[in-house]
């Protein structure tokens, strides 16, 4: 599993990589206001597209009913199976576009109130419209890239993501070296979005993997309404950190520029979630499938166990690495440009809180595959419902009187309500096996990464704030190098990891 793993978190490490290159040149681009606020909340609902239907989410409900189907009837019924849900989605997808893009005005007045009365509201709704066609090309991406992963093949979907960002740079580029107006940028980029999802389509159709569905057909039987009834919420579920972004916009609308502020900090707590959460829901979901239908308690808990210890060890020295060099990590990223400094600081001050909130949806990442395996995608949902519930009714009291700082810290503690529901629902109900060997190492890769932002927090005050942007960029760059060398060594000093265990696992098979 851990080969695996880091497989999918390269790939993804990769695409955040390119996508904070595009959100720089974004920043850049369009800076903060309007046209900014109207391009990046209709690319919001892009965002929970992608995260609805790809980067794993999708795979909480197609690979534990294909891996069924496979082990009861054959190969070849299987690849029906998947043929028929290739067809089906893709058909209701195209409708369901259809419709979206006749009901967009309103559905942006949902996720944006603030924009009604004003200019900003034309200019959402029109570069959503743009960006539609992605939802179209997404839905054959996801069946085929869920259907690579159950068959253990996870280097292609792990880096096929990395097309959508490729093509928004190409098309940044061009518009920043043509002077571009920034509306007309705006609708531009919106347009290659959809361009964006059609490389992805192409380039998994070119590895021949639409053999795993056939024969292609669109069938709306009782085998494919129960399929979908059961994989919707599972979808949503998988994709509870975005509606909480979405939560936190229709707060941030009213707001000049905090739709903006939102979104690029937010954009920095993806890359240590990206990495963790995709790779947790393609590879962890069809490992805990295959023990919980073989019934061997002994791979159940190993399964979960090294999640936990992965998901911990990752996610808690970036939160507080991010919360430390919140204010740096921003000036050096976003700071060009449209972007300027009072936006840089008020984006690392929602940067801070929205940090908080990430060990949160880390451990829903890990918990919720535990559900999807024994075939229950209700309850993440009603966990992901509760905490987009939480998270609104904090905005509009903590956004009133703090603003951004306050939507985001309200976005941390729905987080944080989802996690501690699912917690309590999956003890209750079959218990999460953590083994003898994590419940030795989780204290001691949390002393580690506490040292480690010790580190950080001391070495903050190196580099004074008008420094040449290349000395800042090699000093907080030699300061991340640090912590992570320090947090390494730590783990090997008190035996939390160790690096003959790592290069076995790496060299067991996927």
């Amino acid at each position: 599993m851990i080969r695996s793993f880091l497989t999918v978190s390269t790939g993804t490490l990769a695409s955040r990589l390119l996508g904070f290159a595009r959100d720089s040149m974004i920043a850049a681009l369009l800076g903060t206001g309007a046209v900014a606020d109207a391009f990046l909340a209709a690319f919001q609902l892009v965002n929970v597209v992608r995260r609805l239907l790809s980067e794993g989410a999708l795979n909480a409900a197609l690979i534990p009913a294909w891996l069924r189907v496979r082990d009861r009837d054959g190969e070849a019924a299987a690849s029906a199976f998947a043929g028929r849900v290739l067809g089906t989605a893709s058909v209701a997808l195209i409708a369901i576009s259809a419709v979206i893009a006749l009901a967009m005005p309103l559905i942006i007045t949902v996720i944006a109130p603030g924009f009604l009365g004003s200019s900003t509201l034309d200019l959402a709704v029109a570069n959503a419209r743009l960006m539609l066609p992605y939802l179209a090309f997404a839905g054959p991406v996801t069946v085929l890239m869920g259907l690579l992963n159950a068959k253990g093949r996870f280097a292609l979907t792990a880096f096929s993501p990395l097309l959508f960002n490729i093509a928004l740079i190409a098309a940044i580029a061009v518009l920043l070296l043509g002077h571009a107006d920034a509306t007309f940028a705006a609708w531009m980029l919106a347009a290659t979005v959809g361009v964006a999802g059609l490389l992805q389509l192409l380039m998994l159709l070119s590895q021949r993997s639409a053999n795993l569905a056939t024969p292609l057909r669109a069938s709306f039987d009782k085998e494919m309404r129960g399929f979908f009834a059961k994989a919707i919420p599972g979808m949503i579920a998988s994709s509870g950190p975005q509606w909480l972004m979405v939560a936190g916009a229709i707060i941030a609308s009213a707001t000049p520029s905090a739709v903006s502020w939102l979104y690029f900090a937010n954009r920095l707590i993806e890359l240590p979630l990206g990495i963790v959460g995709v790779a947790m829901g393609t590879v962890l979901v069809p490992e805990l499938t295959r023990a919980v239908t073989s019934g061997d308690r002994d791979a159940v808990a190993h399964a979960e166990s090294r999640a936990l210890e992965l998901a911990t060890g990752l996610a808690l020295p970036a939160t507080l690495g991010l919360i430390v060099l919140a204010e740096p990590i921003v000036r050096l990223l976003f700071e060009h440009g449209a972007f300027g400094a009072e936006d840089s600081a008020a984006t690392a001050r929602a940067l801070m809180w929205l940090a908080l909130g990430l060990s949160a949806h880390v451990l829903i990442k890990a918990l919720s595959p535990a559900f999807f395996a024994r075939g229950d995608t209700m309850a993440p949902l009603l966990a992901t419902a509760k905490g987009f519930a939480v998270a609104v009714a904090l905005a509009v009291l903590l956004g009133h009187f703090f603003g951004a700082g306050g939507i985001a810290a309200s976005i941390a503690a729905g987080a944080w309500s989802s996690a501690l529901s699912l917690l309590r629902k999956g003890t209750g109900e079959f218990g999460f096996s953590v083994d003898a060997s994590a419940r030795k190492r989780l204290p001691r890769i949390v002393l580690a990464a506490a040292a480690m932002g010790a580190l950080l927090w001391l070495t903050i005050g190196l580099v004074p704030a008008e420094a040449h942007g290349l000395i800042r960029f090699v000093v907080l760059g030699l300061q991340i190098a640090a912590g992570i060398a320090v947090y390494a060594l730590l783990l090997q000093v008190l035996g939390a990891a160790s690096w003959r265990e790592a290069a076995a696992a790496l060299k067991r098979p996927a």
